[in-house]
């Protein structure tokens, strides 16, 4: 007789035997199912600003979609957020810290808040039905400074008053009125005929246009406050504006968009309706890119320079590959052209004494690198990389973004692929030179400055190309120590404090779970979640593959560059 339990069992190792089957072969129909299927990895890591609470998206219970999840130093079991705590300053993304970082600015819903961290109160500095944005600490940190409708304002910390820097005008509000008034432009002969006799036959008329005439005469007589500088940008579009610390000089770009391209038209077929419908998408390769301009208003001076930069090194050097076209090759030779540049928005210092900007030639096969006086209108060449295919490496811009930074008054950080890698070099305004920070045949990721500004935080792909670690770099001395340990990919975020590392790793057979660490050599990492192997995807032997290197040439380097900087093991 079969016993109850021994029915149970047979049907549970039935079970584990089917299941542990489900994977033995590998379909498409298999792998290709919601992705759900094989777990859930946590993603978007972000930390509190005390540094004591961690957030993440993850779908432990295979939601429809992730839900944010956090933990604390205390307690590392993840917890789901609450809507009330996602009101809090935690979920401000962008946060702005003064010098001491005793106090930050964020935006959010439109208006500016400022919070005191040694208080923890938090202050909402304006509150409209305008969109306000772009906070900053400015006037040596006395007065917070903000856009809105294009121009720039400043709230005075102390006193709590608030000021207009900028006065931005445009065609559609440069203040012009339309039609006729009476006497004004466009009145003919007959009318102003008809205006005359009502003036001599009307005693009252007359003597009203003569009391408003006096009045206005002694108004202007009345010494008047110096009005905000006008500044008419026409038909361009107002990007980048932005304030020097010291509160004197505002630097902004003025942009003018390529017409005439053509969008292209890619064809969706799976629709809700059941018909095909046209998705506009960019422009062709080719098409003209438009302009930018560079400018700095000096407040003081009541001033604007522009940044038109006539002798850029190498403005006029062809591309390589018209040497394989010696027709074209003699004809631009013979009328050579300045090449279409972009400007990037101005860099100043602590203290606002120095400037750094960028100028990319629009064939992105050149970067410079410019110092930038703003007392004396200086420029200077800081530095200039040419890739022959272009520039698009980690730090360098195009695929793998742009980070740069000052360390102190006259040291300026930043990025280059001079040696055919991305690596870390500092500037010094002093001497005009700048030296190599890292070296090698590997790509520097990421860069972050630590806070007191004796440190660099670096990702690196030195150990191989598939594998991704994080390093403590000593500006002193070139130091550096190897914070993470476990074999794969280590994506980091450090915590406010920098007493912590929130670590994203996977390996090639594993995707991505989440671990804490202290911030220390051979720290030991805890992990945190257990969730990103389903047991049917443990079911399924997955092989720890080879990883492969080959060259990349020509037109393609500029590509592998790029994907170096987000390639990871688990891909």
């Amino acid at each position: 007789m079969f016993s109850k339990n021994l029915f149970t069992g047979t049907c549970l190792l039935l079970s584990v035997t089917l299941q542990a089957q489900t994977l033995n072969e590998l379909t498409v129909e298999k792998i290709m199912r919601d992705p759900r299927w094989m777990g859930s990895s946590p993603s978007n890591i972000f930390w509190g600003q005390e540094g004591q609470t961690l957030y993440f998206n993850w779908n432990p219970d295979k939601a429809p979609a992730d839900s944010l999840y956090f933990i604390t130093l205390t307690n590392r079991t993840p917890v789901k957020a609450s809507v009330q705590q996602k009101t809090t300053p935690d979920f401000q993304s962008n946060f702005i810290y003064n010098q001491s970082r005793s106090a930050f600015l964020y935006a959010k819903d439109g208006d500016i808040f400022y919070r005191d961290t040694k208080t923890g109160k938090t202050k909402r500095i304006v509150q409209t039905l305008e969109n306000e944005g772009n906070p900053q600490f400015s006037f040596n940190e006395t007065k917070i400074v903000y856009s809105r409708n294009q121009n720039l304002y400043a709230w005075d910390i102390a006193s709590g008053e608030t000021m207009q820097l900028t006065n931005i005008r445009t065609p559609d509000a440069g203040g012009a009125t339309t039609g006729r008034t009476a006497g004004g432009a466009g009145t003919n002969q007959q009318e102003q005929w008809l205006k005359n006799d009502q003036l001599r036959y009307f005693q009252v008329l007359k003597e009203r246009k003569e009391k408003r005439e006096a009045t206005e005469a002694y108004n202007k007589s009345i010494p008047k406050e110096k009005e905000i500088r006008s500044i008419n940008i026409e038909d361009k579009t107002l990007q980048g504006m932005n304030i020097s610390p010291d509160g004197r000089f505002i630097s902004y770009r003025l942009s003018r968009f390529g017409t005439g391209g053509k969008a292209t038209i890619v064809p969706s077929y799976v629709t809700e309706t059941g018909f095909t419908t046209d998705i506009n998408a960019r422009t062709k390769v080719g098409t003209p890119q438009g302009s930018s301009e560079l400018y700095v208003y000096d407040r003081e001076r009541d001033t604007i320079f522009s940044i038109r930069l006539s002798a850029i090194p190498g403005i006029e050097d062809l591309p390589d590959y018209l040497k394989d076209y010696p027709k074209q090759l003699e004809e631009k030779t013979k009328k050579p052209a300045k090449r279409a540049v972009s400007f990037s928005s101005m860099n100043w210092s602590p203290a606002g004494t120095n400037a750094v900007f960028e100028i990319r030639s629009q064939d992105n096969k050149d970067r410079w690198l410019f110092w930038f006086d703003p007392k004396t209108s200086a420029v200077k060449l800081l530095n200039r990389q040419r890739d022959e295919a272009w520039i698009g490496g980690p730090g360098t811009g195009f695929f793998g973004g742009g980070n740069t930074g000052w360390i102190n008054e006259d040291q300026f950080w930043f990025r280059s692929e001079s040696t055919g890698y991305s690596h870390l070099y500092i500037a010094d305004r002093i001497s005009g030179e700048y030296k190599a920070v890292t070296s090698g045949n590997y790509e520097v990721q990421q860069v972050q400055l630590s806070k007191d500004k004796k440190y660099f935080y670096i990702t690196t792909n030195e150990i191989h190309p598939g594998e991704q670690h994080f390093y403590r770099l000593s500006i002193a001395d070139g130091k550096k120590e190897k914070l993470s340990s476990m074999t794969g990919a280590n994506q980091v975020s450090l915590s406010p404090d920098e007493k912590w590392l929130a670590i994203l790793h996977s390996y090639s057979n594993k995707p991505w779970e989440l671990y804490v660490q202290e911030n220390k050599v051979n720290g030991k990492s805890e992990q945190i979640t257990h969730k990103a192997r389903s047991a049917e995807f443990n079911s399924y032997t997955w092989k720890d593959p080879q990883v492969i290197q080959f060259p990349c040439q020509g037109w393609c380097h500029g590509l592998c560059q790029g994907l170096s900087a987000r390639q990871t093991p688990s891909q």
